[in-house]
């Protein structure tokens, strides 16, 4: 594993209250990005979502290998000790992970403020340990060469460290931010560049807002050619009605009572008949209405298009803007997601773990690092098939699973039941070594002297090369079509096409969840058994047969998502009906 770490960090020590101004940075934008988080739902949305991927990460200590990849270090190593108490474990650090998630991406900064538990007697840490708490630019305040952090309300003055040495049994305050490419003590973010963008984008909320409250107003005027005399209300007896009245009654009642007929029946005025030659409504919608939508929704495309995520995940194509719904992308992740879990790993780093190790003298001190794992977010939402294979083929263990088919460690076997199924499984294998023949029914023996139609497997013939080779083909032909039919289907949303694309048609299936029943919904293997006949009839073969043993197994691995191999061909073609071993 490589990274490229483009990330900023520092600790509040001694040196920095000498930068003096060159030391401020501008924050006024930082504040209006909050304030645009708060009022902007797309805003939110793009800093939930990265905050949420970045929490089912994990934090692990590592090592940099000779080859730039990150060796994990082990259990016992004092590297790893330090990264496991890390915002108190696991818990604490997806909190941390996602609440950095979110400063990342609408002011581009954050600070971690790590204070000795002894001192602030938290519940969440232990008494021995540390407090650590994650703080908003807009709670840490430097003035006047003080640093302070508001805290559950209350102000705390963070004291200078030692730029030389780290107290852990001290109060430390470490800021975080993404570098800005043109001064790089200043933040940046994908929501700065997007400041007047956003604004642009309230102005055209509040205008569609307006023609939404003008619609309640009326749905305009009909006109009835039925003379000049506007409509009059009983109080006022001949005398006509004042038309601005009227506009204003109606105005008030449709915005009063959205739901009332006034929202929805036009005015009637009647004009005389020589005026009009038939009824003519007459509506106060401008072009600006229609535009006004349009340039909305360009807008929040061209928002989508400047954040760090793929674009779709905002708009919502193929139903990926639901949460309990989508799979993150592997794009989603090397893109938006792995460079800010860098960032952060490279703060703790930096700030935090090597300093630790160096007051402790630990041998290569600089050369271990806090690094990120990602697998959880990449891992396949059902696995329980694979599980099942992987069990059978005795890589993973009983509570694994039972894990993945959904079970708990309540189900498993007793040890009774557990030592029952073992003398079980050791008397089979007894009888199957040559230990006592178990009792048989009595059978009716066929003495006919006429061929048997079938023959044991041992007596059977084993396929030729060429058939393995044929039947191969046949298989990656198939998947293959599937796969280009997989692009086009939901089940491979419109933000995961372009790397679908990259990835070999016939693996397609081994990235996607294709469920039970979609094979032959989208019928994925429709016309994929033309040449069956002729394979078949080419080696003796029953061409239904050979077409069911295929089209069985190529919806197995679709299902199950996994990969197919020339070595299993053999064990496709062992069904009765085709006469072949193994």
């Amino acid at each position: 594993m490589r990274g490229e770490l483009t990330a900023a960090a520092s600790r509040y020590v001694e040196r920095k209250l000498r930068v003096g101004s060159k030391g401020n940075t501008d924050t006024g934008w930082q504040n209006r990005s909050w304030q645009l988080y708060r009022l902007v739902p797309e805003v939110r949305f793009a800093a939930s979502y990265v905050g949420n991927a970045m929490s089912g990460a994990t934090l692990f200590a590592g090592r940099r290998a000779d080859d730039g990849t990150i060796e994990k270090a082990p259990d016992d190593h004092r590297a790893s000790q330090i990264v496991q108490q890390i915002a108190g474990g696991p818990d604490g650090q997806a909190k941390l992970l996602g609440a950095f998630g979110k400063h990342l991406t609408v002011p581009g900064e954050g600070w971690i403020v790590i204070r000795p538990n002894s001192e602030v007697l938290s519940p969440d840490a232990p008494e021995d340990g540390h407090d650590w708490r994650v703080l908003s630019t807009r709670e840490v305040r430097q003035q006047s060469g003080k640093l302070t952090a508001e805290i559950d309300g209350n102000d705390v003055p963070i004291p200078v460290g030692d730029e030389d040495r780290l107290d852990p049994n001290a109060p430390v305050a470490l800021r975080v931010w993404e570098p800005d490419p043109e001064r790089a003590i200043e933040a940046d973010s994908p929501v700065r560049s997007s400041i007047d963008l956003l604004e642009e984008l309230l102005l055209l909320n509040s205008a569609v807002k307006a023609i939404a409250r003008s619609r309640l107003t009326g749905r305009g005027i009909l006109l009835v050619p039925k003379g000049t005399r506007f409509p009059t209300l009983p109080t006022q007896g001949d005398a006509e009605d004042d038309l601005i009245e009227i506009l204003m009654q109606v105005a008030e009642t449709a915005i009063r009572e959205p739901e009332s007929a006034a929202a929805t029946v036009p005015i009637v005025l009647e004009v005389p008949a020589e005026s009009i030659a038939d009824f003519k409504l007459l509506t106060f919608e401008s072009n600006f209405d229609e535009l006004a939508l349009k340039l909305r929704e360009e807008a929040i495309k061209r928002f989508a298009t400047g954040l760090e995520i793929p674009a779709e995940l905002m708009l919502g194509l193929g139903d990926t803007n639901h949460w309990g719904a989508w799979m993150l992308t592997s794009e989603a992740i090397r893109m938006g997601i792995e460079p800010k879990l860098a960032t952060v790993a490279y703060a703790l780093t930096q700030q935090w773990l090597r300093p630790l190790l160096q007051a402790e003298n630990v041998d290569d001190w600089h050369r271990w690092l806090v690094w990120y794992d990602t697998a959880p977010l990449r891992v396949r939402t059902n696995r329980s098939e694979t599980a099942l294979q992987a069990y059978d083929r005795g890589v993973i263990s009983s509570a694994a699973l039972r894990r993945e088919t959904g079970f708990n460690e309540s189900d498993a076997p007793d040890p009774e039941e557990e030592a029952a199924r073992n003398e079980q499984t050791d008397n089979n294998d007894g009888q199957e070594q040559g230990g006592q023949t178990p009792t048989r029914p009595d059978l009716p023996v066929d003495e006919t002297m006429k061929e048997p139609e079938t023959l044991p497997a041992s007596a059977a013939a084993r396929a030729s090369e060429g058939l393995l080779a044929a039947v191969d083909g046949l298989l990656w032909a198939a998947l293959s079509s599937a796969g280009d039919k997989l692009l086009r289907t939901p089940i491979c949303p419109r933000s995961e096409r372009a790397r679908a694309r990259e990835i070999e048609a016939a693996a397609l299936h081994t990235e996607l969840k294709v469920e039970p029943g979609q094979v032959e919904q989208y019928r994925l293997l429709d016309g994929a058994w033309r040449r069956v006949p002729e394979i078949a009839q080419r080696y003796g073969l029953d061409a239904e047969c050979l077409t069911a043993s295929l089209d069985s197994y190529a919806r197995e691995l679709i299902e199950a998502g996994i990969e197919h191999s020339y070595d299993v061909v053999p064990a496709v073609l062992t069904s009765p009906c085709l006469g072949l071993a193994a």
